[in-house]
């Protein structure tokens, strides 16, 4: 009677530490919660080496795929469990995309890889100071409701041209200089491949899921045309977009010859934070470090507001709960994975894949961060997941946070063309801080232009000017150095 008792106990006290019921959830959404977010994010095992590996350092060395894959499983899943733990929110994290490319062909040519990374770190502590002075909260703060509603749906349209452009149902056009149009459907304005055949009936199928309102309908959506993925290259055999511009992207989806590989560890903490400045000069790591610091600072702001949306879990100021301790492991974990030589470490959208399985807490992380750290020895299997696949998801996620656009006061311009610019540019630049940043300098700029400039926090002032330098940085540089 006692031991039940005491289980009984260790259960209310698992719910109410991380708020399961209090929340509206229970263990098994999070769990399918937990499997949805890890299966759009899987892919970070393998796209991140292939970056990271295709630059080159400053020695014109080249990094060894399988220690990267190694150390961007470990980050993600160690990173991904404490957001679970300390903030409870269920946003995971990885090496950030775009971030790892700026770190690939700019950084580290000018430096070493060590030195490269050294700068990484720099930019995850001097976020984390931010946070711990409250400043990145209050900056936050400072942005009027409606505007973060626009980031959330400017992210959703995000996720969704991802979503197709990484399944191949939108390509960008061979020889756009001689034409208006930039992109097309499929290849040659057809959808005739076997991938995009997976893609299209996998899509259809969550979405019939999602209609019937089937529990885990996206999670059983990725399964699905995964399996149907493996039937499709075991009979036509189309292999790798790489070698047939009708194949697979990034994954070829067959069984894969073994199941367990050895994780190589030898990146872990091959970083140096001093001899960049000496090697590059201090004038090239400042904008280096200035243009990180900018593009996590607010990509992690909208993708934590996003998911928060998506979950009915924003405050009445569109705050999502324990905003500090989500913005300070997001910066721990910008340094972290400096210090494991696999870029910095960010907020996944993908999250919302999660989200829109009922995940609600921190208990959905959990679950994902053990995938990822069991992806450092099951690499081969993380690798059957093709892009058609996964990409089903972040297409239905995208929808659910569009969703959110009728919150906007579409009759007053002065919040509405911002909202307008900060949705649009997101997907259309591929970039959420570069529609963050839009958002921001019109907002200040017509709110202003109408004589409602007491409607403007102090502090988006300091912030407009800062975008402002974020987007002349390419003049800048050429200016200064």
């Amino acid at each position: 009677m006692s031991t039940v008792a005491t289980d009984k106990g260790a259960r209310n006290a698992f719910d109410r530490y991380f708020e399961i019921s209090a929340r509206g959830s229970h263990l098994s959404r999070e769990i399918r919660g937990g499997f949805a977010t890890f299966f759009t994010m899987a892919y970070i095992v393998v796209l991140n080496p292939l970056i990271l590996g295709s630059g080159a350092d400053g020695d014109g060395g080249r990094l060894p795929l399988a220690a990267l894959a190694a150390g961007t499983a470990l980050v993600a899943g160690v990173m991904t469990i404490l957001m679970g733990v300390v903030a409870r929110f269920p946003l995971a994290l990885a090496a950030g995309l775009g971030v790892n490319a700026l770190v690939a062909y700019e950084i580290a040519p000018e430096m070493t890889w060590a030195d490269a990374m050294g700068l990484v770190v720099i930019e995850g502590v001097l976020i984390a100071i931010l946070v711990l002075t409250g400043l990145r909260e209050l900056v936050f703060r400072a942005v009027p409701t409606q505007l973060k509603t626009a980031i959330g749906v400017g992210i959703g349209l995000f996720l969704m041209i991802i979503g197709l452009v990484d399944a191949g149902f939108v390509h960008r056009v061979p020889d756009a200089a001689n034409t208006t149009v930039p992109v097309e459907m499929g290849l040659g304005g057809t959808l005739l491949t076997w991938p995009s055949f997976v893609f299209v009936i996998g899509l259809l199928f969550t979405l019939v899921l999602f209609a019937r309102r089937v529990k885990g309908a996206i999670l059983i959506g990725i399964l699905g045309s995964t399996i149907l993925a493996i039937i499709v290259e075991a009979i036509a055999g189309v292999g790798s977009s790489a070698t047939n511009p009708h194949g697979w992207s990034l994954n070829v989806p067959k069984l894969p010859e073994k199941v367990v590989s050895s994780p190589d560890f030898s990146l872990i903490g091959h970083f140096n934070v001093l001899d960049s400045w000496s090697r590059a000069g201090w004038l090239v790591c400042v904008m280096f470090v200035f243009t990180l610091l900018i593009t996590d600072f607010f990509d992690t702001m909208g993708t934590m507001v996003a998911i928060g949306q998506e979950g009915g879990m924003l405050d009445e100021n569109g705050m999502p709960p324990r905003t500090r301790e989500i913005l300070l492991v997001d910066s721990v974990a910008a340094a972290a994975g400096g210090a494991a030589s696999v870029s910095s470490n960010t907020s996944y959208i993908e999250s919302a894949a999660g989200v829109g399985e009922g995940a609600r807490t921190g208990v959905a992380n959990l679950v994902t961060g053990v995938l990822f750290l069991l992806a450092m020895f099951l690499a081969p299997l993380v690798q059957v997941v093709p892009f058609e696949a996964a990409s089903t998801a972040l297409v239905v996620v995208g929808f659910l946070m569009m969703m959110s656009v009728r919150q906007i006061d579409w009759t007053d311009y002065s919040i509405a063309v911002p909202a307008f610019l900060t949705i649009t540019l997101m997907p259309f630049t591929y970039s959420i801080s570069n529609g963050i940043g839009a958002g921001v300098i019109s907002y200040v700029l017509l709110k202003a232009a109408v004589g409602k400039a007491r409607e403007i926090h102090p502090i988006l002032y300091g912030v407009a000017v800062l975008f402002v330098l974020y987007f002349l940085r390419g003049p800048l540089e050429t200016w200064v150095l």
